[in-house]
């Protein structure tokens, strides 16, 4: 069992929604500071005042930063300075868009900068140069689980955070770094990440149908999913992957990655060398 009690945290999209209550439940399990990323200013500055107020100076932070610049690599340096150590990363920001003017940020936010993010975190914590070890959590989706035809930039980027989270995390990396890397798939959550004003399609005449098709699929309040990720940070082994639907508790899924990426990968090393 890990826990949060003394532990430097950072958390990327952390100014609401899941992330915001993310940023709640650690702090109630004793987390020594949490830094907040966001670039939601209104949210962030609110929060951070409720948490202040509540824990006391020094327990949080917000830092308005747009995860896509340097300002992700200046948010680490400083809370880096002031506590010497970061113990935990979340990398909890994300776009659901395919919209032609938007796909590009979502693939810079929910890929590359959760990339960037994570090997700073695995550079600063690994024990092979002078760290102490620590942990990294993804968020993912069940969009990384199954294929479906109207957000294929959404799903192609969750595939990428899935495949990339977990190679992260093996073996003999974790063995050798103690960096400990998680992956969360979350279901239909309710927050404002599906609202019809931010989420979108590719094409429009899938837009309708996308959003019917959410019907489909069972939803979770945003409790369940931040009752699934504290679970699991508490639980999970490193290269594990977890899945929160359904307001249901979060259930280690490890196995049917495997499995599925065992049948995928038949046939790869059946080769027949020329005569």
């Amino acid at each position: 069992m890990y826990d949060a009690k003394d532990k430097v945290f950072l958390i990327t999209g952390g100014a609401a929604g899941i992330g915001a209550g993310v940023v709640k439940a650690f702090l109630e399990d004793g987390a020594k500071h949490i830094a907040i990323l966001d670039v939601d200013a209104k949210n962030g500055t609110a929060l951070e005042s409720e948490l202040i107020a509540k824990y006391g100076e020094g327990k949080v932070k917000f830092y308005k930063c747009d995860i896509t610049t340097n300002e992700l690599m200046d948010t680490y340096d400083a809370v880096l300075k002031q506590f010497g150590y970061i113990d935990v990363v979340i990398n909890c920001a994300g776009i659901l868009n395919d919209h032609p003017n938007v796909y590009l940020k979502a693939i810079a936010v929910n890929m590359t900068a959760l990339i960037t993010s994570s090997l700073r975190a695995y550079e600063i914590m690994r024990k092979d140069r002078g760290g102490k070890g620590g942990t990294i959590v993804n968020i993912s989706s069940i969009a990384s689980l199954f294929q479906g035809p109207f957000i294929p930039v959404y799903h192609a980027t969750k595939s990428a955070v899935l495949q990339f989270s977990n190679c992260l995390g093996m073996e003999p990396t974790y063995s050798r770094t103690g960096v400990r890397v998680i992956t969360l798939c979350f279901g239909c959550t309710d927050t404002s990440l599906l609202t019809t004003n931010k989420a979108d399609t590719y094409d429009p005449e899938l837009r309708q149908p996308f959003f019917d098709s959410l019907d489909d699929l069972p939803p979770q309040t945003t409790e369940n999913a931040v009752r699934g990720l504290v679970d699991a940070y508490k639980q999970g082994a490193s290269a594990s992957t977890w899945l929160a639907s359904g307001n249901k508790p979060v259930v280690d899924i490890t196995a049917n990655v495997e499995e599925a990426f065992t049948i995928l990968g038949k046939g790869i090393l059946d080769y027949i060398p020329p005569e």
